[in-house]
């Protein structure tokens, strides 16, 4: 069984996407524009791509995307919140980074600040999963595989 694109979601899964889509969006302007120079503090020096500056604008861009998904992508919104899922999982590394080399950040400014981040990264992740329907659509698949 292929997993769904799109399962029927609550008020409350409904109002937790669309605000999520909201932060992502604003997040992704944020990148774009006025916070892109705080949020190269998150890019890893390991990072292999052509510099600090080409990683926040190209996730900016992903972020608007995601952001615009979450917010008129119905017909594939199951798939849209995996995607976040796996995203917010590669971004992780950054918020690590900032962490370990007390690198600050517009309301990142303190150590437990930004080891708060590294506890709320993984509520992210379900959210983004749960918001969208995709935990039910994996559930299902996963039990229809094992009956």
């Amino acid at each position: 069984m292929k997993i769904p694109a799109y399962i029927e979601t609550t008020t409350a899964q409904n109002i937790g996407r669309i605000t999520l889509g909201l932060f992502m969006l604003a997040a992704g302007i944020g990148h774009l524009t006025f916070a892109r120079t705080a949020f190269q503090a998150q890019v890893p020096n390991w990072v292999p791509f052509f510099s600090k500056d080409f990683v926040v604008v190209a996730s900016g861009y992903v972020e608007i995307a995601l952001a615009l998904s979450l917010l008129f992508l119905k017909s594939k919104r199951v798939y849209v919140g995996i995607f976040l899922g796996i995203f917010f999982i590669l971004i992780f590394p950054g918020n690590i980074e900032q962490y370990t080399l007390q690198k600050d950040m517009t309301g990142l400014d303190t150590d437990a600040k930004r080891l708060g981040r590294l506890f709320f990264q993984p509520l992210l992740v379900y959210l983004a999963l749960w918001s969208t329907g995709a935990v039910k659509a994996l559930r299902l698949k996963f039990k229809m595989q094992n009956s």
